[in-house]
C-alpha cells in the first residue's frame, strides 16, 4: 500500500506490472491482510472496483470485473462438452469458478482442489458474491496442490478447469509438461481442459510452449481464446482450451441460447462461446499455428 501526496489521505494499491507499468486503485478499506505458509492475502475495498483479492502484491480478482474471467474459464468448456457429469476445479480459491460451474444442470460433482486454505476462508468471509457456492452440496472441496492431485488421483473427469495465478512459486508447475500430461491422465476418453494463460501481449512464448506441452500430452484440438480483463496485465488475457474430442466451433448455439435462459450470465452467451476464438488476433494464432508445427 501506498499513499500519494496528489491525493492527500487516501490510500492507493498499486501492482508493478515491470519497471515501466502499474495499476493503480484508490483503497477505501483494509479488509484483511496476513500471510499463509504459501503468500501474502489481502482483501481491499476499493472505490471503482468494489472488493478485490491481491495474492503477493498482484491483483487477483475484483468484484467489478471478475464475472468476465469466471463466466469464460467455466462456460466455454463446459458448453463444449456435451453432457458434463464429474468436473474438477485446480485453483480458484476465491470461488468465483465453482460458482458458475454449479449453474449447469448436468454438472453432478465438482472436486476443488485448493492448495491455500486461508484464502478460501477470507473470500467466503469478505468475498460472498464469488464464494457463494463453494458449500454446495454438489461440490467436494480438497485442500491440497493440483500438481500432485492430478499426478496421484485415480479418478476421470468429463471437464478439468486450472483457475491458477501466474506462473511463479508453487504455481509453475501449473504450466509445466508433467502436468498437461497428468490431467490428459485425468480425463476421460472425450474430456475437455482450460487453463488461464496469461497475456498474449507479455507472455506469447508462455502460450506457444503450453501448446506445445498440450499437443504432446495427446490433446487433439487445442485453441487459445482471449477476452479484456481490466486489471490483469496489459489488459488483455487468455484462456487455452484442450479437448481430446470436441471443438468449440462446432457446439450447437440452440442448446447454449436454451440452457441460458435459466442460467444467469452477463458477458458469456452463444454469440461470445465462439467469438472469443473468432476474435483472437493474427499474431496469436500464427503464434499458436508454429507451435504446434
Amino acid at each position: 500500500m501506498n499513499q500519494n501526496n496528489n491525493f492527500k489521505c487516501h490510500i492507493w494499491f498499486t501492482e508493478y506490472h515491470n519497471n515501466n507499468v502499474a495499476l493503480s486503485v484508490r483503497v477505501k478499506d483494509i479488509l484483511y491482510m496476513d500471510k499463509s505458509e504459501f503468500q501474502e492475502i489481502e482483501i481491499i475495498d476499493t472505490y471503482d472496483f468494489g472488493k478485490v483479492l491481491i495474492l503477493d502484491n498482484t491483483f487477483q480478482t475484483t468484484e467489478r470485473d471478475e464475472f468476465i474471467y469466471h463466466e469464460l474459464i467455466s462456460h466455454v468448456p463446459l458448453f463444449t462438452h456435451p453432457n458434463p457429469k464429474e468436473v474438477l476445479v485446480i485453483g480458484g480459491g476465491d470461488g468465483g469458478t465453482v460458482r458458475e460451474v454449479v449453474k449447469h444442470k448436468s454438472v453432478e460433482t465438482v472436486d476443488f482442489v485448493e492448495l491455500d486454505g486461508k484464502v478460501i476462508e477470507a473470500c467466503k468471509k469478505y468475498m460472498p458474491k464469488l464464494s457463494c457456492e463453494i458449500d454446495n452440496e454438489k461440490v467436494n472441496l480438497i485442500i491440497t496442490d493440483g500438481i500432485r492431485y492430478v499426478a496421484e488421483t485415480d479418478k476421470k473427469y468429463d471437464v478439468i478447469i486450472v483457475d491458477c495465478p501466474d506462473p511463479v512459486g508453487p504455481a509453475k508447475g501449473l504450466f509445466e509438461k508433467e502436468f498437461y500430461k497428468n490431467v490428459f491422465k485425468c480425463l476421460k476418453d472425450d474430456g475437455i481442459m482450460v487453463q488461464q494463460s496469461e497475456s498474449p501481449l507479455y507472455n506469447l512464448d508462455l502460450i506457444q510452449n503450453i501448446c506445445r506441452y498440450l499437443k504432446d500430452a495427446g490433446f487433439k484440438i487445442i485453441m487459445p481464446y482471449t477476452y479484456p480483463m481490466p486489471t490483469y496485465p496489459s489488459g488483455f488475457w487468455s484462456f487455452t482450451l484442450a479437448s481430446k474430442k470436441y471443438n468449440p466451433l462446432e457446439t450447437d448455439e440452440e442448446r447454449i441460447k436454451e440452457a441460458l435462459k435459466d442460467m444467469e450470465t452477463k458477458y458469456y452467451d452463444e454469440e461470445v462461446h465462439k467469438g472469443v476464438f473468432l476474435a483472437s488476433p493474427k499474431f496469436l494464432k500464427e503464434a499458436v499455428k508454429k507451435a504446434l508445427e
